[in-house]
């Protein structure tokens, strides 16, 4: 119980933290999580044969003339579009491949991590070191893989007293797996679930969960670029600062080995969590040392993570909100699944459809709670 007590209170000391740091509020715009985490390629096959072995299965096809193409994504394509879901999470953390006719670019591509314009999705997984075996064999095989090493660490601060076989260690182990199309992190947990946060799909080879949150390195070199590039996150799209922009680095073990950081090199960081879920937040890292900059790849219609969607039960005055800060938006159209959506792009070089909110079978977790599972 004390364990227990001791992980409630960091997350009420974070909530102190983000009310004394943070003095305006978002607007209530009914703003879900991260709903889809959107893959641009010329191979839908080969990406769909790859995530269905993270769990991730069709749910819905669609597709758009390249007219239409331009008018939502600004690209002159035909495109075939595939929503994927894990298993039966439908409110957050799906995942769309884009299959583009005339593909605009290689994108990002494999970099070196911390590359100005990567995007990372996350997953929970049961089985950290058999995903490390599994991209470490794929490297050595040729592949463009880089999987860093898992590591660590108690990131809540719930593990207490002198620790052996009865007294366990409470907290997360993760790692990245850096690659041509797709950057992904991995995490596992020891001692803990948090209902609703990474539901693993246990009939999967793999055994990984849906996107349970995302990473975007973007440009800058200092605090007030982070504030410039990710307040529309606040201001438009109505998500929540997790508290005040803050400088990490290579003193903390889990940032150091995921990013692989140089000694002495560290980064700014911002979060941002929806009102309306506590999945589907968002992590932002902005480099005061000068890094590899590929972000001009980083666009629709280039292969890769160049999208994401959201959802809201009120688009339309998500859409007024653009338009009031001068973000860059299209008029409300249809995507490929005969939804309404409009796109927008913000200073920080990413791209978001906003689409009306669906009909979902799990509705999503509200309050963040911990469970001790005795593990």
């Amino acid at each position: 119980m004390k364990k227990l007590v001791i992980g409630f209170l960091t997350i009420v000391m974070s909530c102190m933290i983000f009310v004394q740091a943070e003095t305006i509020s978002p607007p209530n715009t009914g703003v879900s999580g991260v709903y889809e985490v959107m893959i641009g390629t010329d191979d839908a096959k080969s990406l769909l044969e790859l995530l269905s072995h993270f769990g991730f299965e069709l749910k819905q096809k669609g597709q758009l003339s390249a007219s239409k193409a331009q008018q939502l994504y600004g690209v002159d394509s035909e495109l075939v579009s595939y929503r994927l879901q894990n298993g039966e999470v439908d409110s957050h953390g799906l995942i769309r491949v884009l299959e583009w006719s005339n593909i605009q670019g290689e994108g990002v591509g494999y970099a070196q991590p911390e590359t100005v314009g990567q995007r990372m999705l996350v997953m929970r997984t049961n089985d950290i070191f058999r995903l490390h075996d599994i991209f470490s064999d794929a490297r050595k095989s040729g592949e463009k893989w880089l999987p860093t090493e898992p590591v660590y660490d108690d990131l809540y601060k719930m593990t207490d007293g002198k620790l052996n076989i009865l007294n366990r260690r409470i907290g997360v182990r993760e790692m990245a797996a850096y690659g041509d199309l797709v950057n992904i992190v991995f995490f596992q947990r020891y001692g803990y679930t948090i209902p609703g946060y990474g539901t693993i799909n246990g009939s999967t080879p793999l055994r990984t969960s849906e996107v349970t949150h995302n990473d975007f390195i973007i440009s800058g070199s200092t605090k007030q670029d982070m504030l410039d590039q990710t307040n529309y996150y606040r201001d438009v799209l109505g998500f929540k600062p997790e508290g005040d922009v803050v400088l990490d680095g290579d003193w903390q073990q889990g940032p150091k080995r995921v990013f692989n950081m140089a000694d002495g090199s560290s980064h700014w960081y911002r979060g941002f969590v929806s009102p309306n879920n506590i999945s589907g937040k968002m992590k932002f890292f902005v480099n005061p040392d000068s890094r590899p900059d590929r972000s001009s790849e980083q666009k629709p219609g280039h292969k890769g993570i160049t999208l994401h969607s959201v959802y809201s039960a009120d688009m339309a005055k998500i859409h007024d909100l653009a338009l009031q800060n001068k973000i860059e938006t299209t008029t409300i159209l249809h995507n490929e699944f005969g939804e309404k959506a409009f796109v927008i792009s913000g200073p920080d070089g990413s791209t978001w459809q906003v689409l009306p909110k669906p009909l979902v079978n799990n509705s999503p977790k509200l309050e963040l709670n911990f469970t001790q599972t005795g593990q």
